[in-house]
């Protein structure tokens, strides 16, 4: 009898084991992400970028708080926030004071689907469904809708705004704007959130302006329809969020989902994209929160990165 029962329990052991590693550990176990992308004219100085994303923000996580607090220490050059900072309406003046030291930077800002809307609790039996259905989390664990928002818990998105925009950080809501950093003058392209159907292309599209030194593309998630848009009309480099890179990983595999229509393997990090005959570099932050719901990781650590922009060869 005791064989009987050794398998089973064996598995549940397991199990249990790893749900305390990813809720007490590696949910609060922040990284820093390092990459490099030779975008820059010929000549020119390296530009850091420091890429913050889905902090999902919920009062009381002052680990958080003090971490991203810390990456002030980087110096960067630049800031990008890709959005989804809150996830608790009641967050705001701790994201402001987490991403306080950050403000003291040039900076430029988008917002995800959940600075607009609180989370609502969701059966976890979605994320399996999206596995079945081979959609790559359409079915959006992040719990809101698809297509919009019905009865959704409204975010003081407003306030959040007002404190970016006193700090100097540019709001690239389907809107362009400029930036000297390093002698350079480089230009920005955003894309409210594609997740809740809130980007408008029409309104940016045409293309790097012909007297920008770098033209970059900034969106929450990282839609195909996005990427193709930015990457066809000629921007070199594309920032994004959103998929948590997966969250919920495989060892030795990856991710499962990605919550969006982009495909696994360019779940995180930097990775290149091509539409209409051109390639651009896609990076895309695996974010460093969770919805408060889901404040779970396994295998893909919370994360921002230090993006070395360098000339091209």
């Amino acid at each position: 009898m005791r064989k009987l029962y050794s398998v089973p329990l064996g598995i549940a052991a397991t199990g249990a084991a790893c749900l305390t590693y990813s809720l007490g550990y590696e949910v609060r176990s922040f990284r820093l992400r390092r990459v490099q992308a030779a975008v820059l004219p010929k000549g020119a100085k390296p530009v850091r970028v420091l890429q913050v994303s889905d902090i999902h923000m919920v009062v009381g996580q002052r680990k958080k708080q003090r971490w991203l607090q810390s990456l002030a220490g980087l110096r960067p050059d630049l800031v990008v926030n890709t959005g989804d900072n809150l996830s608790d309406p009641l967050a705001v003046p701790a994201a402001l004071d987490a991403l306080g030291p950050l403000m003291e930077f040039p900076g430029v800002y988008v917002f995800g689907s959940n600075d607009y809307y609180g989370p609502t609790p969701k059966s976890p039996t979605r994320y399996l469904k999206a596995l079945a259905s081979g959609n790559h989390g359409l079915n959006n664990a992040d719990g809101t809708g698809r297509h919009g928002i019905t009865g959704a818990i409204h975010n003081p998105w407003e306030k959040l705004r007002d404190g970016f925009d006193a700090a100097g950080w540019l709001d690239l809501t389907n809107t362009r704007g400029r930036l000297p950093l390093n002698g350079l003058d480089v230009e920005f392209t955003g894309l409210d959130d594609p997740h809740i159907r809130r980007d408008r292309y029409a309104e940016v599209s045409g293309g790097p302006s012909a007297d920008a030194d770098l033209s970059i593309g900034i969106v929450h998630a990282p839609y195909l329809r996005s990427l193709d848009a930015f990457t066809a009309d000629g921007y070199p480099l594309v920032l994004a969020g959103h998929t948590h890179g997966g969250q919920l990983c495989i060892p030795f595999y990856g991710a499962l989902v990605t919550n969006c229509d982009l495909d696994t393997k360019r779940v995180k990090g930097l990775s290149t994209h091509r539409a209409g005959g051109r390639e651009a570099y896609l990076h895309v932050s695996a974010g460093c929160g969770t919805n408060r719901y889901t404040p779970v990781r396994f295998a893909c650590p919370p994360e921002a990165t230090l993006l070395t922009l360098t000339p091209r060869p």
